[in-house]
């Protein structure tokens, strides 16, 4: 990688805006969702709901990290080009690889957050099948 340029970092701008997005609108609807088992467990609390809350307090826990790697990973990255543009082609370098682990890490701990999300709805779905 002899010739590091603004294209090359600039490559993981829309990356990041769309998994900043995503884990947005995930965060939200989880949030949404805890709202109301908490309010359904204050009716009529059960160990269920309680199981279920106590497993979106994890998953919302992972979003977050998810969101401060993928935060991390952008400030690396536009920093990345400012070395560039100040001409520190090496510092340019550390930096965007900084941002590519940064991504790295908000991408495992995202698809942790999916595994969890897949055992909470085989929870569910067990529930489910259990009282037939």
């Amino acid at each position: 990688m002899s010739d590091f340029s603004y294209s090359i970092p600039g490559l993981l701008f829309p990356a990041i805006s769309l998994l900043m997005l995503a884990y947005t609108n995930r965060f939200f609807g989880l949030a949404s969702l805890v709202r109301q088992l908490v309010d359904r467990h204050k009716k009529q609390p059960d160990s269920h709901i309680r199981a279920q809350i106590n497993n979106l307090r994890i998953r919302i826990a992972l979003i977050q990290y998810s969101q401060a790697m993928g935060v991390l990973s952008l400030l690396m990255c536009t920093s990345s080009m400012f070395a560039l543009f100040i001409t520190r082609q090496n510092e340019a370098r550390v930096m965007f690889g900084c941002a590519m682990f940064f991504m790295v890490v908000s991408l495992i701990l995202a698809l942790r957050e999916i595994h969890l999300s897949v055992r909470a709805l085989n929870v569910e779905i067990d529930d489910i099948l259990d009282s037939e």
